[in-house]
């Protein structure tokens, strides 16, 4: 087994950005985006997934925050995918149905290496703090992409924006908790008949 840990560096004329990942991690986080609200949902993601996660950002939020958003999730999509290196021993799949108060969110995944967003989530309003609430399906489009990753998000009640978003990310946590978790049953198998992912 590799040691399923990843750095990746990306820099254009709208975001510097530094992600590194470690799969097997204890739900460490440290991050900073520039964005508040968005950095509380991160942490979300790491603590609830148990992957370390550092983010470093720096982006053109003088203009807005979807450069910043969009360009995080493909850094940190691109380092689960180099992270995960060949795929060989983990569950693939995640599923994890998570309730926040009102709110109930569905996430279903797939390491498959084919991109694939499905995203079934509406809020009732523009923004959660400072952070266009539109913004939350260009970051899962990003990771997705990025990741090679077949991911559908359902809300299935919410009326309070907040919960909503906090309990898309919960519950994408804990689906990829479930699919990089290595199987001990098949620790040297591809999750695969093709042979590849």
């Amino acid at each position: 087994m590799t040691k399923r840990r990843a750095k990746i560096s990306r820099k254009t004329n709208e975001t510097a950005i530094e992600i590194a990942v470690n799969l097997d991690g204890t739900g460490i986080s440290n991050i900073e985006t520039g964005i508040g609200f968005f950095d509380h949902m991160l942490e979300q993601l790491s603590k609830h997934s148990l992957i370390d996660i550092t983010i470093k950002a720096q982006g053109d939020l003088h203009i807005d925050a979807h450069h910043s958003v969009e360009d995080i999730g493909i850094v940190l999509g691109g380092a689960l995918k180099e992270a995960l290196g060949d795929k060989k021993g983990i569950r693939r799949y995640g599923h994890f149905d998570l309730v926040m108060d009102e709110a109930r969110t569905s996430v279903a995944l797939d390491f498959s290496g084919r991109a694939f967003l499905i995203w079934d989530v509406a809020f009732t309003s523009g923004s959660v703090g400072e952070m266009e609430t539109e913004l939350f399906q260009e970051f899962f489009q990003a990771l997705a992409g990025a990741a090679g990753l077949t991911l559908h998000i359902t809300k299935l009640a919410g009326a309070n924006n907040h919960h909503i978003a906090e309990s898309v990310f919960k519950a994408c946590a804990k689906a990829l908790r479930m699919a990089v978790e290595t199987d001990p049953r098949a620790a040297d198998q591809l999750p695969s008949t093709k042979g590849v992912l």
